[in-house]
């Protein structure tokens, strides 16, 4: 049974935290091998607790935070606990500014900043460092961590930093393939593609339905969450189930910013 004291460590823009919990029958209750190559805060994979799963990213800053508590949780915990304790304005800017020395350091600092930063929003500048401004949240230790528990839970994972097509490639009969690319909910439609551009190229959306078939060739089952939108439609829709969700978008700075948003969930193999 999952345990259900974990919970995901990291606030990510897109995050998935009510996503199961809402709408758990699209997810199979039974499969081998669990692959998702977009990790970002893990939701989904925190709820499901695979025994054996591929987690993969291409920021390699947060594949190696998972790798930091997976191997050894209570320096990374340490560390947080400093951050807490000396939290303010002037300190947030003197870590954003640091680059840590060891791997415990790092990923709490990538904690830290996480949350934060303005809405656990995560941006590097041109030259790869992390530029974005403090937030409001003044806790950096939050009630319901439990840093012991998800490096148990890590112990099974294998962590990748790598293109996502790398390892949905490596998913095959009874697997399950979750899919969680960049996109936003809330866009003009004439704008689609050059706002989501900067996220996720029209290229990548091309190489991700194209992986995602192959997949679902070799028998593997495959959840993709999407971005409302015609384009998404005809890219799918003759080949995969599109079923159509309703979330908030949290990336705004205002509470009346943060408006109800469709989605796609689409699936293969099922």
């Amino acid at each position: 049974m999952p345990d259900s004291t974990a919970k995901p460590f990291l606030i990510w823009a897109g995050g998935k935290r009510l996503l199961l919990s809402q709408h758990n029958e699209y997810f199979p209750s039974v499969f081998k091998t669990y692959y998702e190559p977009f990790i970002g805060s893990g939701a989904v994979f925190f709820f499901l607790q695979p025994k054996k799963a591929v987690l993969s990213d291409t920021n390699e800053s947060l594949i190696k935070t998972y790798v930091a508590i997976k191997s050894n949780w209570k320096p990374v915990f340490s560390h947080l606990r400093i951050h807490h304790k000396n939290h303010s304005k002037e300190y947030y800017y003197r870590i954003r500014g640091q680059k840590p020395r060891g791997p415990y350091s790092a990923a709490a600092r990538f904690i830290y900043l996480n949350r934060t930063c303005w809405n656990g929003l995560y941006r590097v500048n041109l030259k790869g460092y992390f530029n974005v401004p403090i937030g409001t949240k003044t806790s950096v230790l939050l009630p319901g961590d439990d840093f012991e528990t998800i490096s148990s839970i890590l112990q099974s994972v294998e962590l990748k930093k790598c293109d996502f097509e790398r390892v949905i490639d490596q998913a095959g009969d009874g697997d399950l393939v979750y899919i969680d690319p960049p996109y936003t909910i809330n866009h003009s439609n004439n704008g689609f593609i050059k706002y989501n551009d900067v996220l996720f190229s029209w290229q990548d959306q091309l190489r991700l339905k194209d992986a995602a078939v192959r997949a679902v060739s070799r028998g593997a089952k495959v959840v993709i969450s999407n971005a409302y939108h015609r384009t998404i439609e005809d890219l799918y829709k003759s080949s995969f189930e599109l079923n159509v969700l309703t979330r908030f978008s949290r990336i705004s700075g205002k509470n009346d910013g943060r408006k109800k948003g469709k989605e796609f969930l689409i699936r293969g193999g099922f």
